[in-house]
This record gives C-alpha cells, sequence and structure tokens, in this order.
C-alpha cells in the first residue's frame, strides 16, 4: 500500500522549504530588529499546563498522548466503558502537544523567573497542532512565529507590535488590514446588555461571525442562554458604523455606565493616537466583532488578514494580565502576536510574491569530463565556498548533457565546465544557463563574474 500522511498535515519539498525560510528568515529579522530574543519549548506538554487555559473549544482540539508502556494499567474494563472522554483522558494520558506558543511561554516564565529580566522580550519560531478538521488555509500541523512581551502593562508594547505587523507584511510584499479591538470593551457590553456573567459565551460565539454569519451566531447565543432582550441589544452594538474615532466616540455613549468598558475605549484611543505619532500607516479597523475566543486575553486583541487572498486570518493575539498567574506567579502582564506562518506561505504561493532568486539555491555546479577533471573541480569549488558562494559538483562521470538536465532541473544560474584543456590553462568554461552565453575565464575570476 502507498504510504500516506495524516490529514491537515503536509510535506514540503527543498524548493517550497526554500520559500518557508524566505518567511521565517523575514520574520526573525523583524523581530530582533525590535530587541526580541528567541527561545524554544518542548513539542509536548504535561496535559496540566494545556488544559483549561483555551476554553472549552480549545480544549476539544488538543492533542493527547497516551502514556508510555501499558497505559491500560490500573484501568479496569467496566471504566473504559462507563467513564466519559475527559475522565478517560486523565487516566491514560498525561501529556500533550502543544495548542500554542503562549500558554508553554507562561510555563517558561514561570519556570525561568530567576535567569530573565523584565520586560522580557521573546520570539518563538516553532510548530504547533490542533484536532481540527481540515480545510483550505486550516491544518493540524502548522507553525506559528510568535512574539511576546512580559512584566509590563505598557501600551507602547502594543504599538510595536502594530509596527512590526507593518514591517513584516511590507518586506513580503503583502497588502493587510489590521482589526483592533479590546475585551475590557467587550465586557462593557455584556455588562451594559445585561449579560455580564455570559461575556465567555458571547465572544465564542461572535468570534465566529466571519464563518458562520450572524443568523447562526444569534441562534448560538440562544443555545447558550442569553436572552433574547439582551441579544436584540447586541445587534447595533456590533455594526456601528464610520470610521475608528466615530465608533469609539459611540461607545463612550453606549458603555458610559460601564467602567471595565470606558478603560478599554482609553486603552483603544491610546493604541491608536500612538501608532499615528509614530508614523505607522497600516490599516487598522476598530472591529467590534473580533473577540478573539481564547480565554486568557484581558485588552487589546488584533488579527491581520490578507486583502488580495479570501483566507481566515493570518496573525493574531493581545494583550494578558496574568497568565502567568495560573502557574503561581500572578500580576504579570503580557502582550504578543503569532504570526501564522503557513497561511502566509499559502498567501505568497496565490500571489506569487516569493523573491525569484533564494539564498539556498545553488549558484554555480561544475560539470566535468571525467575523474581528474572532477577532482580539479572539488578544489575549485571549496575556493568557492570558501567566498560564499552555494556550489555543487557533480558527483558521476557521466555525459556532459545529463549534467547540464540537471542543471536545468535544479534552475542553477551557473554551469562551470570542466574538461583537459580547462585543468591545463587552469580556468573554467562558465556558461550563463538563462542567456546561453560561455566564456572562458579564471577559476579566480568566477566569483565575481557571478555576482
Amino acid at each position: 500500500m502507498k504510504p500516506s500522511i495524516p490529514k491537515g498535515t503536509r510535506d514540503f519539498a527543498p524548493e517550497e522549504m526554500a520559500r518557508r525560510n524566505y518567511i521565517f528568515d523575514t520574520v526573525r529579522s523583524v523581530f530582533r530588529l525590535y530587541g526580541f530574543q528567541q527561545i524554544e519549548t518542548p513539542a509536548m506538554e504535561n496535559l496540566s499546563t494545556l488544559m483549561g487555559k483555551y476554553g472549552e473549544e480549545g480544549d476539544k482540539l488538543l492533542f493527547k498522548i497516551l502514556n508510555s508502556g501499558d497505559w491500560r494499567q490500573g484501568i479496569t474494563a467496566g471504566e473504559f466503558t462507563d467513564f466519559t472522554i475527559p475522565q478517560l483522558t486523565n487516566c491514560i494520558s498525561e501529556k500533550g502537544l502543544r495548542y500554542d506558543l503562549t500558554v508553554p511561554f507562561a510555563r517558561f516564565v514561570v519556570q525561568n523567573r530567576e535567569k530573565i529580566q523584565f520586560p522580557f522580550r521573546r520570539y518563538q519560531i516553532q510548530p504547533v497542532w490542533r484536532a481540527d478538521r481540515p480545510q483550505k488555509g486550516r491544518y493540524r500541523e502548522f507553525y506559528q512565529c510568535d512574539v511576546d512581551v512580559v512584566g509590563t502593562d505598557s501600551l507602547l508594547c502594543e504599538t510595536e507590535l502594530i509596527q512590526i505587523v507593518e514591517e513584516v507584511y511590507s518586506r513580503l510584499g503583502i497588502r493587510v488590514r489590521l482589526h483592533l479591538n479590546n475585551r475590557k470593551i467587550l465586557a462593557g457590553i455584556a455588562e451594559v446588555i445585561g449579560e455580564k456573567e455570559r461575556l465567555t459565551d458571547i465572544t465564542v460565539a461572535i468570534d465566529k461571525l466571519d464563518k458562520i454569519g450572524l443568523e447562526n451566531v444569534n441562534k448560538e447565543l440562544v443555545e447558550r442562554g442569553l436572552s433574547t432582550e439582551a441579544i436584540d441589544r447586541l445587534q447595533p452594538i456590533l455594526h456601528l458604523e464610520g470610521g475608528n474615532k466615530e465608533k469609539l466616540l459611540q461607545l463612550r455613549e453606549i458603555l458610559a455606565e460601564s467602567e471595565t468598558g470606558m478603560k478599554g475605549v482609553e486603552e483603544t484611543e491610546e493604541v491608536l493616537r500612538l501608532t499615528a505619532e509614530t508614523g505607522v500607516k497600516l490599516d487598522i479597523l476598530l472591529d467590534l466583532t473580533l473577540a478573539r475566543g481564547l480565554n486568557y486575553y484581558t485588552g487589546a486583541i488584533f488579527e491581520v488578514k490578507a486583502l488580495d487572498v479570501e483566507m481566515g486570518s493570518i496573525t493574531g493575539g493581545g494583550r494578558y494580565d496574568n497568565l502567568t498567574g495560573i502557574f503561581g506567579m500572578p500580576g504579570v502582564s503580557g502582550v504578543g502576536i503569532s504570526f501564522g506562518a503557513d497561511r502566509i506561505y499559502d498567501v505568497l504561493n496565490q500571489l506569487d510574491l516569493y523573491p525569484k532568486t533564494s539564498s539556498e539555491q545553488t549558484q554555480v555546479l561544475f560539470a566535468h569530463f571525467g575523474a581528474e577533471e572532477r577532482d580539479y573541480c572539488m578544489r575549485v569549488a571549496a575556493m568557492l565556498r570558501r567566498d560564499g558562494v552555494n556550489t555543487e559538483v557533480y558527483p558521476d562521470v557521466c555525459k556532459i548533457k545529463k549534467q547540464m538536465n540537471y542543471a536545468d532541473q535544479k534552475q542553477i544560474p551557473f554551469v562551470a565546465i570542466v574538461g583537459g584543456d580547462e585543468m591545463q590553462a587552469d580556468t573554467v568554461m562558465l556558461k550563463n544557463m538563462q542567456t546561453g552565453e560561455q566564456l572562458s575565464i579564471a577559476k579566480t575570476e568566477i566569483h565575481k563574474h557571478i555576482s
């Protein structure tokens, strides 16, 4: 039977990896520009670390790992039959694959408190796993590129994250819009419609507005126990019109009786003021339907969407005031965003925005007429590699036509052909594979010529 891979996962060939590394290198260089340092955490975490941090929906999407050895030990046949799925999971699984990079990061901060300096600025580029239904732009294994600051509640951090978004997508050539909201505003809305205790139900439902539409969101709100009166009050708030300033003015009236809601309005106004003062030209939209259903967000929340491709969010994040508190270290505020490398990869593919040449591509292939010539090629190739030129020597002694076909297939721009005459003269016959031009040059001139 032909081998296969699990649904929602992908293989990446060398050309595809070169493109992915272009994304990683671009994001990494911008992160470093703002003073962030890299860390890594394990692919798997204890389930006690992961469970309960992503809300009811998120917990269902965690990949659990069976205990090593005889994971059935101590479980009776009756318990297998009678236990609910969560009860059984607790007995046979202690670990899970990480769902995101933020919760493991919070665990890292608590465990390494004595080694890090607050405010702590970190970035992390690693895969995560979600037991989701695979579909366009949604995978079960995908890379996130996260950047976070913890140990400060300054709104300067939110502003820098917006600047990072602008810089990354400017370098990648993708036109985007940043959707901005604040969980305090959402809490204030829940309060003024009379459903203060149902903030989680409201945010989980309205976060699906783009996916399932208003009618189905309202239906879910009913199922979650909201009154018809509260749902009716919610409708006009979710559809406020005008620019960001106009929406904020309307929110000041709507949320006047909510201290929490007014705090969210003030924070949003300040973030928009700071971004304007720092010269940010990014398209920013105050979007009251943006909820980001993860429970740990407490302040500003962001999502970034590509303007020229039908795709979900390609970047998202927000402020979390006490994520470390669940691990015994309360009062540490943080804010961060995550770039979805796999969705960015799909966007760049659809728009054909990759550079025409890759830093990983072979620049010169040495082709030869025999074993003695191949040895000569090896010596010249070593010289080029010392100069930083990506170089290959064709390993087999075979017809030149086969070697040239190999260069064509790999889109190698130059082929250095070596025969007896070239060896004797200490030269190569350098062929430009795009123009077909050939010329005999000294081996010491190869680097200068191809540059």
